[in-house]
């Protein structure tokens, strides 16, 4: 056992790379290799390694002011709540920043039962919304396999995802529905703009609050602001993470202005969420999406990974933009460990079958062929 394995508690299944420095969409590792990474640290590198933009922000506002607490009224927080909402395009007028997405999703649910009084949430199958106590419930399979409390904090109702006639479980006893519009480790799953705006009608119809989980495919992951503007269907919470501080760690709830007239003094609370540096970091990210035209690319780029991956052990697609599942006819385990050895970085899904593609923003048509030619060679 090495020396790392003795002191990091044993929790994540280890790649066998050892990453020392990396640079636009490639990792470069102790051994000399450089590894395109399509996975970008699970969704999290946006803006891809060393953005000159993201990186002079963070430095700026280190020498600056590195923290402040929430009780202190912040210029940078003001405007990454700001610069946020309007790149959202969506009806929200207020932001509570946070630390992660679990505890972005904790901060919804407490918000639903606020404005609802009941004690019911309904979730997708196949959902992931995060390993904390109430987030962990709501996440498909966890109660089986790594959930860990003794019982989960209210009744959960899961139905099958894609199914009209099962949004009839959505009662007057409803709280919430939490749905991810673009499922990650469901296999980048595409719900599709019929079956989100159906869910939107019975939750108008019952009374209950719908919130969309972009931790994983929010700020422009399918080529929209969010999954959200996507399939036009409105929330009336949405929560997001991961890409948002591009390694940063960060979270934001948006509310709608309903929702946020329920929110008062102490209501809600956090640490570190909302810091300088956090904010900072959010702004650089807006900032290079929109003066970088990052969209556009994951627009681009994604219809490329539809049309010419769709080789060798690949059979299908699914998902959106740079969320992309390519569905495979052998374990997708295989192939990605096939296409590692090519020096190719992908991800895997709670689907055995399904290649998850998670890349940085920047990356270009060129290093996607790539990655066809990697599929070509592996094979059927």
């Amino acid at each position: 056992m090495n020396a790392a394995a003795e002191l990091l508690a044993p929790v994540f299944a280890q790649y066998p790379l050892s990453v020392t420095s990396a640079s636009g969409v490639w990792l470069h590792t102790a051994d000399g290799r450089r590894v395109l990474d399509l996975y970008g640290g699970h969704a999290v590198v946006a803006l891809g390694y060393g953005h000159p933009g993201w990186t002079s922000a963070l430095s700026g506002q280190a020498q600056t002011l590195n923290f402040q607490s929430n009780a202190v009224p912040l210029p940078v927080r003001e405007r990454a709540a700001a610069r946020l909402i309007a790149f959202s395009q969506l009806d929200f007028n207020s932001v509570f920043f946070v630390n992660s997405g679990a505890e972005a999703n904790e901060n919804a649910l407490k918000m639903a039962f606020t404005l609802t009084g009941r004690s019911e949430v309904v979730a997708l199958e196949h959902g992931f919304h995060g390993r904390t106590a109430a987030a962990g419930a709501l996440t498909w399979g966890a109660a089986g396999k790594w959930y860990g409390f003794p019982r989960p904090p209210f009744d959960v109702r899961f139905i099958a995802r894609r199914d009209a006639a099962a949004l009839a479980q959505i009662s007057e006893r409803t709280a919430a529905v939490f749905v991810e519009p673009v499922q990650g480790v469901g296999g980048a799953f595409d719900l599709g703009a019929d079956y989100l705006a159906a869910l939107r009608r019975r939750c108008n119809e019952t009374g209950t609050v719908l919130i969309f989980d972009e931790v994983q495919c929010g700020m422009g992951r399918t080529g929209a602001p969010f999954a959200a503007n996507l399939y036009g269907v409105q929330p009336d919470m949405l929560t997001t993470a991961k890409a948002l501080g591009n390694g940063f760690p960060c979270a934001a709830l948006l509310m709608t202005p309903r929702v946020a007239r329920a929110v008062k003094l102490d209501a809600l609370g956090t640490t570190f969420g909302g810091g300088p540096m956090a904010c900072a970091a959010i702004c650089a990210v807006i900032e290079a999406l929109e003066s970088e035209q990052l969209l556009d690319n994951v627009r681009r780029v994604g219809e490329l990974i539809r049309t010419r991956c769709l080789v060798g052990p690949v059979q299908g697609f699914q998902g959106a933009g740079f969320l992309a599942g390519l569905i495979c006819q052998r374990p997708a385990r295989d192939i990605q460990r096939a296409l590692l050895e090519r020096d190719i970085l992908t991800g895997t899904s709670g689907d055995p079958q399904v290649l998850r593609l998670l890349p940085p923003f920047v990356l270009q048509a060129a290093e996607l062929e790539l990655l066809r030619t990697a599929l070509l060679e592996i094979g059927p």
